[in-house]
Parts: structure tokens; C-alpha cells; sequence
């Protein structure tokens, strides 16, 4: 199965569901963007719950703009303050410390894109899972895809439900219960190397 997909940021379990079962994921690199969408958010799970994490960008809903001509509003310090939210959030989670040194780069160099900085964070997963995607990027934008499974749609933060995966044990569940399709540094830092097969086993409604 070939997927359409977008790059988001430290993407979804359901966008990870759905790359690990696609023989070819193509990126779409086309679209316009759109305020309030997993271009620029990721929700982890603190000790209040669900916790959004936002990437600032430099845009005008005046003028349609390039998804993959977004600069990122490097004015705030969003990155360090992202990476004190995982500290204090995943700290005491079981595979913090094995992949910490992996993805605390991330947070300490600099990205003018906020779409080089999303496949930075995919790259670095894969790496982690040691997961081989093949991969590509769409040069022009189709409204309708007939050759390949459109998961455009998982892009949406709102009003795309997705249906419960199996729940594994979150840092904080005992206090808020389990809580689907966080980021996936929510999986890997408590599910560590059996992420993978948690993925493969999860079923993704079209």
C-alpha cells in the first residue's frame, strides 16, 4: 500500500500506525498551510494530562502560503521550553534515558523550516525504531488521490477522531487514564524497543 501523508511534528501514533503498515510513504510537500493542524503541534501526556506543544511560525492567514515555505518564529524559546515539558513529563518513564541523547539534539539546533525540522524529528524516530521507510515528496497537489491511500486528513488536530488503540501504560494513567494518539515520544518512552510491534498490531479506520 503507497500512503499520502503530511511530515508533522514528532508525529501521531495513528501518522506512525499508518507509515509502518505503507510499503511507500510520499510526503505531501504541496498543500497550503493551516493554523491549528499536527504541522506545527504535538500533545504529550504531563502530570495534568494532555499537554500541547506548539511550534511558533512567522505566518498571515491573509496571504496563502506554502506549507513548506513556513518559517518557524525563532524569537521565542520554544525548544527549550519543549524540552523542559519532556523532562518533566517523561522523566520517570522507562525509556527516557535509553533515547534521551538521541532527541535531545533536536532541541538545541537550529531550524529556520518548520518543515526541515519536522522530517528532522521523523528521521530521528525511525532511527530510534530502526525503522526503514521508503520514502518520497509530491511535486504537484492533488485534491484527489486515485493511486495511493490519501491520510492527509490525520493532519488535523481537530474534529478527525480516531479510534482507540490499544492502551499501554502511560507515566501518568493512574491519575487521567489511558489517552489515544498522543505524539509518539509517548509511545516510545514507555513502550521503548516493543514500539514497533505496537504499532504493526494496531488497525487504523480509513
Amino acid at each position: 500500500m503507497d500512503i499520502l501523508i503530511h511530515p508533522t511534528y514528532f508525529p501521531s501514533v495513528s501518522h506512525f500506525v499508518a507509515m509502518v503498515k505503507a510499503d511507500n510513504v510520499v510526503f505531501e510537500m504541496e498543500d497550503n498551510f493551516q493554523k491549528q493542524t499536527y504541522r506545527n503541534r504535538t500533545y504529550i501526556y504531563a502530570a495534568n494530562g494532555k499537554l500541547l506543544l506548539n511550534v511558533p511560525v512567522s505566518f498571515t492567514q491573509k496571504n496563502r502560503q506554502k506549507y513548506r515555505e513556513v518559517k518557524i518564529f525563532n524569537e521565542e524559546n520554544w525548544q527549550s521550553n519543549h524540552w523542559k515539558s519532556l523532562l518533566s513529563a517523561y522523566s520517570t518513564s522507562p525509556f527516557f534515558e535509553f533515547y534521551r541523547d538521541d532527541l535531545e539534539p533536536i532541541f538545541k539546533k537550529s531550524f529556520s523550516s518548520l518543515i526541515d525540522l519536522n522530517f528532522e524529528t521523523i528521521h530521528v524516530i525511525c532511527e530510534c525504531l530502526q525503522l526503514e521507510l521508503n520514502t518520497e515528496k509530491t511535486f504537484s497537489f492533488e485534491k484527489k488521490v486515485t493511486n495511493k491511500t490519501d491520510f492527509r486528513h490525520l493532519v488535523k488536530a481537530k474534529g478527525t477522531d480516531v479510534k482507540p488503540f490499544e492502551p499501554y501504560t502511560q507515566v501518568f494513567s493512574e491519575k487521567h487514564g489511558y489517552i489515544n494518539n498522543l505524539s509518539i515520544l509517548d509511545l516510545l518512552f514507555n513502550e521503548g524497543p516493543n514500539t514497533l510491534n505496537y504499532l504493526q498490531a494496531q488497525h487504523l479506520d480509513l
